[in-house]
């Protein structure tokens, strides 16, 4: 079901965001605007979508657009942007060699557009210097994937999560990070039963969804499961023959049996009661799936820890069957399909090897194209690192905010500038990359340009565009395309549109057939552009003829020479242990924003459940550097700092921090908490360790802090700000360490307001507090709130104030008794606030999630904020019971 932009017509795609991939009806309407809803028949999500998802027809507007290809800031045409990138990449490649010049891409990329850059950058540049984002986020799980299985392949599919009757989490927030899986899950248990334990440093929502938690020690996770393989095989849990059926299991045995016999509960910070538990439930349970994700991808040795997992896995044959198996969950829309067609520095398209002679004269064929290269190319930390040394000359990022997301996030930025040419390929100029980029070019976005996806079940769907894309914004694939052409490889780059693509890249994947591999779409290499149209979501593999594979590994062969899996013996790393009281900063995601916010910051929907940048700070660490709720704080570590706002709360582990990785310079003045991370790395994978680095923490004894609403904010000149959006304007959060002089000058500067705005003020100078509303034609545009510590006002009441004609009582900065205060917003696609909840389940008596939504609308249409009011539900109902 599908129709052509503009008719009004339902248009089948698949959401933007992260690796679950879910189906979207995109629906556009007459204002111009689109409705969005869950595909109920994408077997994916069956209709249903999270908070980002649902707020996707908040992020298509043209504001904030780039329109034209830029040079040096500047207006230009296609013609000449394309011949300047062409030229200049042309000319390095002539002088420094192919290796001078280097590709960055993205897993918000489509496989067409991923397809054509790895093409054109190993086939006919003839480097493998193309590396992308995913590289961040699941080169570890790609890693022991292929140490295991002799393939990257994900072996099971999300109907597992329904159908096991355990489901272990480890270093997975999955109520916050892929939330409509997590509904998945808890819709199973709530049908059958289905027990969760999820295993993590942080006390995370999807812990307290879990009947077991286990926080661990950071890092300990392969210490944990060798314990596990250990206890597995010391109490007959193996599967019969599982010895001479799995290489390498002896040894990995042996390697596990010394690890747990070395104090495996302190190692890993647990009680030896936790550990038997889990032990125990793992080995009296058939039906185990084990989901991981960037707790066990990103860090120091991220491969290890995911093999000591798969081993678990195939030493008791719980893998390839219903209800069973390994599960790593992807990050990015697109991070599978990337993989697909080698995007990555170690890989050729189609899961052959770089290293192997026979695979590169195969592509080489296939491609017609000259000698590839023969072995791996600068993987993402490297590739910064060897712009700023000169070694790469030009470079292309495609899609991605490598001066906010990669370690040492400042040096990255440094790099960028430094490197003789960079292009920029993106929807916007107004990000921290895009700011340092020689030629800007402007990208088609969600929406507005066609192909495919796969996500973290190995499920190829379609993206549709169901809008024109504004000013000249082109298609990453076109573009690419575009620029191959110019510099003489037209022959391997006439495609004429994504469906080309797309039969091009399912009728290459014979080669991965012919070597024995796992990745085969030929049963989809004769689509034409209708049938490519019509595609409906599949699995692959996908023979001629097929209709796709659910599970894999069911019949006992793999991929390796030997056809049999392989254990790998893994020995736990050494614990990093912080030195000079430094704490270990673990960064990951919050519930409803997305990498650097470029999109989802956009929309007001979903800045109000968390709208400025924080850390969250143990209370033992917090009382010994004297920080309180709300103070503001600064990390540092790397040369650099961030400035963030405390959460003091026992959600974390004493002697660990967490910060989310959202904010950019943007959207604050110093929250850039990346540039804090060491660039350490898994030696196997090049996977960043992006959850455990060493910082200093300190208060910053500041006293002036305030609030703004207002139409016209900009940023203010203090060491902290965060700029969130607002419909008809923005709120913005600062500090500073003390108050300016004339409080109505700031307030006037920071709001835009002219010189003879009408305001209503009251300041208390004694005590530090100001407060100035702002209104025009009875209607409030900007109001203040400041005072010598953290403001006490509701923001979500002035909020829903902002643009009205305001209340009398505006200025007191919270409603008066007869106007409760809704508390911090909750349910964001409804503004349900804290204290309307905890209200409504005192006084009516609530007594389930559904009796909340039934009240208060709450968790009725997302569902992203159901683990949360579970949580909220089960802290009123003990509250009102000790009473």
């Amino acid at each position: 079901m599908s129709g052509p932009a503009g008719t009004g017509a339902p248009v089948r795609t698949t959401c933007a965001y992260c690796g679950v991939g879910c189906g979207v009806l995109a629906t556009p309407e007459a204002d111009g605007g689109t409705a969005i809803a869950g595909d109920p028949d994408h077997p994916a999500n069956f209709g249903r979508l999270c908070s980002k998802g649902s707020a996707l027809g908040a992020t298509l507007g043209a504001e904030g657009r780039l329109l034209d290809p830029l040079i040096a800031g500047q207006r230009s045409s296609w013609v000449d942007a394309t011949a300047l990138v062409a030229a200049r990449f042309a000319d390095t490649i002539a002088r420094h060699g192919p290796d001078s010049v280097a590709f960055y891409v993205s897993g918000q990329l489509l496989t067409e557009d991923y397809y054509v850059a790895n093409k054109l950058m190993k086939g006919f540049i003839g480097s493998a210097n193309i590396d992308t984002n995913s590289r961040l986020c699941m080169a570890s799980s790609v890693a022991g994937h292929k140490r295991a299985f002799g393939s990257d392949t994900v072996p099971g599919c999300y109907e597992d999560l329904e159908e096991a009757d355990l489901v272990v989490l480890v270093g997975s927030n999955l109520a916050w990070c892929h939330p409509v899986l997590h509904q998945r899950l808890m819709a199973a248990r709530d049908k059958r039963g289905t027990r969760i334990v999820t295993i993590d440093p942080r006390r995370t929502v999807t812990a307290d969804q879990s009947d077991l938690h286990l926080a661990l020690r950071p890092g300990s996770d392969t210490s944990l499961f060798n314990g596990l393989l250990h206890h597995l095989a010391d109490r007959g849990h193996l599967a019969a023959g599982a010895i001479d059926a799995v290489e390498g299991l002896a040894d990995a045995l042996a390697l596990a049996a010394s690890d747990a016999a070395a104090g495996l509960a302190e190692r890993c910070g647990l009680s030896t009661g936790e550990i038997a538990a889990f032990f125990a439930e793992w080995a009296g349970t058939e039906r185990v799936v084990t989901v991981y994700s960037q707790g066990v991808n990103q860090a120091r040795n991220g491969t290890d820890k995911v093999n000591a997992i798969l081993n678990c896995h195939l030493a008791t044959g719980r893998i390839g069957r219903v209800g069973m198996g390994p599960f790593s969950v992807t990050g990015q829309p697109n991070a599978m399909g990337g993989r697909e067609v080698g995007g990555l520095a170690n890989m050729l398209a189609c899961h052959l090897d770089l290293e192997n002679a026979a695979h590169r004269a195969a592509v080489q064929d296939y491609w017609s194209c000259g000698p590839l290269p023969q072995s791996a190319g600068l993987k993402a930390v490297d590739l910064f690192d060897a712009c700023a040394s000169g070694q790469v000359r030009a470079l292309w990022i495609m899609g991605t905010n490598p001066a906010v997301s990669l370690p040492r996030a400042d040096h990255v930025r440094d790099a960028i500038a430094a490197c003789d040419f960079t292009v920029v390929s993106d929807v916007t100029a107004d990000t921290d990359t895009a700011e340092l980029a020689d030629v800007l070019l402007p990208a088609a976005g969600w929406g507005e340009k066609d192909g495919t996806v796969t996500n973290s079940e190995r499920r190829i769907s379609r993206q549709r565009a169901f809008c024109p894309a504004p000013g000249q914004a082109r298609p990453d694939w076109q573009i690419i395309c575009d620029v191959a052409r110019a510099m003489g490889f037209g022959a391997g780059f006439d495609f004429g549109g994504p469906h080309a693509i797309f039969a091009e890249y399912a009728g290459m994947t014979a080669l991965s057939r012919r070597f024995g591999r796992d990745l085969d779409l030929t049963g989809l290499a004769g689509l034409d552009r209708a049938g490519y149209d019509a595609l409906r979501p599949v699995q692959w593999p996908v023979a001629p003829g097929g209709a796709g594979t659910d599970r894999m590994f069911g019949d006992g062969d793999y991929f390796t020479p030997s056809g049999r899996p392989r254990a790998v013996a893994v020995a736990a790393g050494p614990e990093l242990e912080p030195q000079g009281g430094a704490l270990l900063l673990n960064t990951g995601r919050i519930r409803d924003q997305w990498h650097t916010m470029t999109r989802s910051g956009q929309a007001e929907v979903l800045t109000r459940h968390i709208a400025e940048p924080f850390l969250e700070i143990h209370p033992e660490d917090a009382a010994r550097r004297g920080i309180g709720p709300a103070d503001i704080v600064t990390v540092s570590g790397q040369g650099s700092t961030a400035t963030l706002r405390a959460l003091v709360t026992s959600r974390v582990r004493p002697g660990t921090l967490f910060a989310p990785m959202h904010w950019s310079g943007q959207f604050a003045a110093d929250a850039r908490v990346d540039a804090l991370v060491a660039p350490d790395r898994d030696p196997v994978s090049g996977q960043p360790a992006l959850k455990s680095a060493p910082v200093h923490l300190s208060k910053c004894a500041w006293s002036f802090y305030g609030f703004a609403l207002g139409a016209g904010l900009v940023a203010p000149d203090t060491p902290y700000w965060a700029r969130a959006a607002l419909a008809g304007g923005a709120q913005m959060e600062f500090a500073a360490p003390e108050a300016p002089a004339d409080m109505a000058a700031f307030f006037r500067r920071l709001a835009g307001l002219p010189a003879g705005a009408d305001l209503i003020e009251v300041e208390d100078r004694s005590g530090g507090g100001y407060r100035a509303v702002c209104r025009k034609d009875g209607r409030v545009v900007a109001a203040i709130f400041t005072a010598a510590e953290p403001v006490p006002v509701s923001r979500a009441w002035l909020r829903d104030a902002y643009g009205d004609t305001g209340p009398a009582d505006l200025l007191a900065g919270r409603p008066g008794a007869d106007r409760p205060d809704p508390g911090p917003t909750v349910c964001a696609c409804f503004g349900v606030g804290m204290n309307t909840i905890r209200q409504a389940i005192a006084e009516q008596g609530l007594s389930s999630v559904d009796e909340i939504g039934a009240a208060l609308q709450a968790g009725t249409n997302c569902g992203s904020c159901k683990p949360e009011l579970d949580a909220l539900l089960a802290r009123s109902t003990a509250r009102l019971a000790a009473e």
